[in-house]
């Protein structure tokens, strides 16, 4: 499905600025770059092509604006408990990252939680995958839900929607469960722990779907900002095949990792594996689940072949 397909052009210039690459890096002139060319390297995912004109021309003002939105909320709610003349109960700004699996969101979310603790208003910034919210794979099994993992019945979204819960509303700590890519499984007794900080940004597949029912709280309704990181069909494939390709001599070929049956194939049999995986799982989750979500998002940054960003989406207030 392309871009003009997922969202309707009369919506998007009715609900959005529309802000192209040229005009978008013009807001970056002031700025100073914080990160190194080996910083931005450790932060790259396989097969994105991050560099430092993509930090400083998207990613950095990306940054200034959230933590432009992050400080602005937060002085709202001091100013409203000082109305209501109550102690200050404001509480982290939760920014949610969405997209397509290979589309480069988690390279995206880390940067941005880089980016952000950078800037003088937001310097405590944590970041949660909602992988650790995937159900394990004894109940996957269960459920029959295997083939299915990153379709949206294959999380325990109550368990996520209570983490999120614990975090805007200020509580001490917030727990989440840790996932391990290599044993592709949730770990027992492991946790990703958020201590109120600045900012808590959230990223995963399926962070912008709606409840399942109209009674429901959506993981949405707690998050203050949301970014949706889009590009053609056709283009994540080939993204997705090139870091299957990349994985099968990297972290498949670790005995530990539960992918290591794959790092045997030829070259050829591991593109047919990998497009079997994209057309059976991952486009089906895409076309059905992730980009039907798009048009709830805040901020919306749009991706050429090449993994660069073309466009933004923002949102009018």
């Amino acid at each position: 499905m392309s871009t003009d397909e997922a969202i309707d052009t009369t919506t998007a210039h009715s609900r959005y600025r529309e802000i192209g690459r040229a005009e978008w890096a013009r807001l970056a002139a002031d700025m100073a770059q914080p990160l190194s060319e080996t910083e931005v390297v450790q932060l790259r995912g396989l097969g994105d092509r991050l560099d430092l004109t993509e930090v400083r021309e998207v990613y950095l003002p990306l940054s200034r604006l959230l933590s432009l939105y992050a400080e602005n909320t937060k002085r709202l709610g001091v100013e409203t408990s000082g109305f209501l003349r109550e102690d200050d109960t404001t509480t982290p700004f939760v920014v949610g990252v969405a997209g397509s699996v290979a589309v480069g969101k988690s390279t995206i979310a880390r940067l941005l939680r880089e980016l952000m603790s950078r800037w003088k208003g937001t310097p405590r910034v944590e970041l949660v995958t909602t992988d650790g919210f995937l159900y394990p794979n004894v109940e996957l099994e269960r459920r029959g839900l295997m083939d299915r993992k990153g379709f949206p019945e294959s999380y325990d979204r109550r368990a996520l929607v209570r983490f999120l819960t614990d975090v805007k509303s200020g509580a001490p700590e917030a727990r989440a469960p840790f996932y391990s890519h290599m044993k592709y499984d949730i770990v027992p007794d492991a946790y990703v722990t958020v201590r109120r900080p600045d900012v808590v940004i959230v990223e995963g597949l399926n962070v912008l779907q709606p409840p399942p029912t109209p009674n429901d709280v959506a993981v949405s309704d707690l998050f203050d900002f949301s970014i949706y990181v889009d590009a053609e069909a056709e283009h994540i494939a080939q993204w997705y095949v090139d870091r299957f390709m990349a994985l099968k001599t990297g972290a498949f070929s670790n005995p530990n990792s539960f992918f290591n049956v794959f790092s045997h194939l030829t070259d050829e049999e591991a593109v047919e594996t990998a497009l079997g995986y994209w057309n059976s799982i991952n486009l089906p989750n895409l076309e059905e689940n992730v980009l039907p979500t798009r048009h709830r998002a805040t901020l919306v940054l749009q991706k050429a072949a090449d993994h660069t960003v073309e466009r933004v989406l923002l949102r009018k207030l």
